[in-house]
């Protein structure tokens, strides 16, 4: 069914290319040239991506952080395929741009997660406490930049962990809407924009949430950038919009091209044809994307001596969401508790004192963010959620190493900071036991 009054059809051509070769051979028209190239820009670009996604696995000595950076790794290759098969199959360009699309809030939220882990990871004393409790109130960026926030009030965490987290859900939910919209003609997605179609309301959305969405990370960028250095956050961060500026703005381009420069031939209409050179553009681009992961997100600060890993853990850990759900969950949790106007989500955070007689947030930054959960997988040491005097090791590698908010039963003073040869914490020995036994505590390291 389509509705040709709003709809012009994308697929009037009625001659069409099935296959490459010939029966006198290859004839090296502009369609075949187009597909050899998009096809080996997707090769290459496969190869750059399984060259670094490999480096991380072998090397899975940080799990929060990794199996972030995995999930971002994919995305070039993930584009890069789904347009070298739009590109060869462009009279169903439409489904596969929405697909492809919808990966973007997979990247924006692992970036997120990712930050939040390289922030508990520089935190002073390992304690994910101190990298935000000296925050003063101060401007949000703009265009909001008259409004002032205090990081440290409990529901501005949570806020900010959900702007972007939302996206994850809203943009695959936007996209199957899309593609149902597709299939009854009724998206108009090469058609004028029009409030009587469907592609309006889904492009003005996606717009609205993929902006705030943005504006979060570019919030917590801002909040702890001075936390962030040396860990390459903005090559990080230009690796994964630029993928998404590229694409859309291109897009807008080549749309604007149709009936000027752009006309139809024997096989393409206007519309297939401009589909088609943002689908090739795409697979060029992501050539030169996956390179530069290979540099933003280098597996080389992982790498611990004598130590390697196997493949499947961490592919596993990539494509399992769970921790996705898990956070999300978190943050409605915590805005029904608001809604019911619960005392401990109004205010400052309210303290506890522990044992060593050092006061601390009960409600915590670590808390808002998931890497730490009062009652839930993580928790935070107190003296009424640890009654057997440790802290519970988190499911990882060195989890427990680098990002546990730690706090000793004794006082500094009383540990033994020296270090000598053949002590556990002067070599990787020390590193590849706690690897070998999870729930074995593990001495500590300085920030990276």
């Amino acid at each position: 069914m389509v509705n040709s009054t709003l709809c012009p059809s994308d697929n009037t051509a009625a001659v069409e290319q099935d296959s490459f070769w010939s029966t006198s051979g290859v004839d090296w028209d502009d369609h075949r040239i187009g597909w050899l190239i998009a096809g080996c820009c997707a090769v290459v670009t496969v190869v750059f991506t399984i060259f670094n996604v490999l480096q991380h696995c072998l090397h899975y000595t940080n799990r929060s952080e990794q199996r972030q950076i995995l999930r971002i790794l994919y995305m070039p290759a993930v584009y890069a395929v789904i347009s070298f098969v739009s590109y060869r199959f462009f009279r169903s360009y439409t489904y596969y741009s929405l697909i492809e699309s919808a990966y973007e809030s997979v990247t924006l939220s692992a970036f997120l997660l990712l930050l939040i882990e390289f922030v508990a990871a520089t935190a002073l004393d390992h304690n994910i406490d101190n990298a935000i409790a000296r925050k003063d109130k101060t401007k949000l960026p703009i265009p909001f930049c008259f409004w002032r926030y205090r990081p440290t009030k409990a529901y501005f965490m949570y806020t900010l962990k959900w702007s972007v987290l939302q996206y994850v859900i809203i943009r695959p939910v936007l996209s199957i809407v899309g593609i149902i919209c597709q299939a009854y003609g009724v998206l108009c997605e090469s058609g004028p924009l029009s409030f009587k179609t469907a592609n309006a309301y889904i492009e003005l959305y996606n717009t609205y949430v993929g902006r705030i969405a943005l504006y979060g990370l570019i919030l917590f960028y801002g909040l702890t950038r001075e936390e962030l250095k040396g860990r390459r956050p903005l090559a990080k961060f230009l690796s994964i919009k630029l993928i998404v500026m590229f694409t859309f703005y291109q897009g807008l381009i080549f749309d604007a091209l149709e009936g000027r420069v752009i006309h139809a031939t024997q096989y393409w209409t206007e519309t297939n044809i401009a589909d088609g050179l943002n689908a090739l553009a795409t697979t060029i681009e992501m050539v030169f994307f996956s390179a530069f992961m290979i540099f933003a997100f280098s597996a080389a600060e992982y790498k611990v001596p004598g130590v390697r890993t196997g493949i499947g853990r961490p592919l596993i850990d990539s494509i399992n969401y769970s921790d996705f759900a898990v956070e999300i969950a978190g943050s409605l949790k915590f805005f029904v508790a608001y809604a019911l106007r619960r005392p401990y989500t109004r205010g400052t955070r309210k303290t506890i004192t522990d044992r060593d007689g050092k006061t601390r947030p009960k409600m915590d930054f670590g808390e808002a963010f998931g890497v730490a959960a009062a009652g839930g997988s993580y928790s935070v040491y107190s003296a009424e959620n640890d009654p057997v005097g440790g802290l519970r090791p988190r499911m990882s590698y060195d989890e427990n190493i680098r990002l546990a908010p730690y706090t000793y039963a004794s006082p500094p003073a009383a540990m033994d900071t020296r270090v000598t040869a053949g002590s556990p914490g002067s070599s990787a020995a020390s590193l590849q036991d706690g690897y070998a036994s999870p729930g074995a505590r593990s001495p500590r390291r300085s920030p990276p």
